[in-house]
């Protein structure tokens, strides 16, 4: 798993232990997710481990 200072938009990050959502915006320092299903929400930085880059995801084919 990759790690980074902090998640961009694109990235694939884990939020729970084997839990993965993509970064879809940042407002005012906020990060939103969204799962694989249409949940979307809110999450501290603090709390999230970047599993993989929007390049690396995009270089895998998976960009969802």
């Amino acid at each position: 798993m990759s790690s980074g200072p902090d998640p961009k938009v694109g990235d694939e990050v884990e939020y729970a232990p084997g839990r993965l959502a993509i970064v879809t915006d940042i407002r005012k320092g906020v990060l939103y997710l969204r799962g694989r299903g249409s949940r979307e929400w809110a999450a501290e930085t603090e709390a999230l481990t970047v599993a993989r880059t929007r390049e690396e995801r995009i270089a895998a084919g998976d960009a969802w």
